[in-house]
């Protein structure tokens, strides 16, 4: 009976947990497309100096600003997509078949996210972000895919795998 509580326990706090996680992340990902182009560009100039300082520091060539926006833009849907994924697995045994579900949300909160941008002063749209963002939303499902996948078959391994 305590087993059952503190699973059920677990669980609810599991839940909370990564769809605090995944509201988070959206609202970050609105946020950033927000700001006027103006911030934008600011912002995105000074991570740029900062990360090429570091990568000047172990001899690698400096990245283009616009190599960069890409990659933010790809960083924050992969933490989407995983977020998504873990989010997905606490609400359902069955996520592999479930696991459209991650992916059409992740399209539609780029192509929200690039139609925001459309309407923000300074700022365009662009359905290759759209792109690359649900590269990054894709890479992060499979990624979260790959972690809960291994932990399935470790727990199997050890004998704590699911009863039915």
């Amino acid at each position: 009976m305590q087993s059952s509580t503190t699973s059920h326990i677990l669980l609810t706090v599991f839940r909370i947990l990564f769809t605090v996680l995944v509201l988070l992340t959206i609202v970050f990902i609105f946020r950033n497309s927000l700001e006027s182009g103006v911030l934008s560009s600011a912002r995105s100039q000074a991570v740029t100096a900062t990360v090429n300082h570091h990568l000047g520091r172990i001899g690698v060539n400096p990245l283009s600003n616009a190599l960069v926006r890409k990659l933010a833009h790809f960083g924050e849907y992969l933490l989407l997509g995983f977020g998504y994924a873990l989010c997905l697995r606490v609400y359902t045994r069955h996520y592999i078949r479930h696991i459209s579900w991650p992916l059409l949300l992740g399209l539609a909160i780029a192509n929200m996210d690039e139609t925001i941008q459309a309407y923000v002063s300074g700022r365009s749209s662009s359905l290759r972000d759209v792109w690359i963002d649900f590269a990054g939303c894709c890479t992060g499902v499979i990624a979260a895919l790959c972690v809960l996948l291994l932990l399935d078959s470790l727990f199997s391994l050890m004998g704590l795998g699911r009863k039915s």
